[in-house]
């Protein structure tokens, strides 16, 4: 918040859906698909990309500006409009990136076509489950208060203060204060039930058939070390790498780390 959303200049029709979205820098395509507080092209880790890649980054449907259809109600329903996007833009060899909510959306695409894609990176992502229906793999985002959320996704305090504008909504702009509790209703659509994990995806996982990095915030309190390092087992291949010092916004909290984790993985 404060910068973590502002509206993007460009929008796109996707069939029946406007959707918001940055285009920034120019080279090989990169997607980037944003958690549930959005994403803004004033984001230093944009920046760094842009240098290296053509980044586009949408606002997934019902989050920021992007238009909800009735019956978009999953992450899977997601992961076709995104396929239908590279269509629409005829992009190839495409570097397909998620963090967190939008590395579950990431995932599901994988597991349907990598057509058009090159690699994929995961960031702190969600949407497996990997426990007994007993267990609590992810922490639940939706039983957490506003305030405790600098300290639930951010390792360093005041890194997630300064990104949530210090809690002080009072002096945000309108549309940014509506895009935060729009992004909070839709994700609550498209996560709740079941909370957090599509029941079919851990059995989908071994046809992601590109290299593919799996990328963790050592300090990750919403989903643990240990759920990255099963994630990245479930893919054939894959590579996993932590980042110190750092919690579940690794893209916000440590955007020279995952710049250069995503630059490399891509040069290799």
């Amino acid at each position: 918040m404060g910068y973590m959303y502002s509206k993007a200049e460009k929008s796109v029709k996707i069939n029946d859906i406007d959707l918001e979205l940055i285009d920034v820098g120019s080279g090989p395509a990169l997607l980037y698909l944003h958690p549930v507080d959005g994403v803004s092209a004033k984001l230093p880790f944009i920046e760094k990309l842009s240098g290296q890649f053509r980044v586009l980054a949408p606002s997934h449907p019902g989050f920021g500006t992007s238009t909800l259809p009735t019956g978009v109600i999953t992450p899977d329903d997601l992961a076709y409009i995104y396929l239908d996007l590279l269509d629409r833009l005829d992009l190839e060899d495409v570097t397909l990136v998620g963090s967190s909510f939008g590395g579950w959306v990431a995932a599901e695409i994988a597991t349907k076509s990598t057509k058009r894609l090159a690699r994929l990176v995961l960031a702190d992502t969600t949407g497996v489950k990997f426990g007994s229906h007993l267990q609590q793999d992810v922490t639940d985002y939706f039983q957490v208060a506003i305030e405790g959320l600098p300290a639930l996704l951010f390792h360093d305090q005041k890194i997630g203060l300064e990104a949530f504008n210090g809690l002080d909504f009072s002096s945000l702009p309108d549309d940014e204060v509506l895009a935060f509790a729009r992004n909070r209703d839709s994700f609550c659509l498209f996560s709740y039930n079941p909370n957090g994990f599509n029941p079919a995806l851990k059995r989908r996982l071994h046809r992601i058939d590109i290299p593919t990095l799996v990328l963790w915030g050592e300090e990750d309190k919403i989903v643990p070390v240990s759920y990255g390092k099963q994630f990245a087992e479930s893919i054939p291949g894959a590579i996993f790498n932590t980042i110190p010092a750092c919690g579940h916004y690794s893209h916000i909290e440590k955007p020279d780390e995952f710049t250069s984790a995503i630059i490399g993985f891509a040069n290799t």
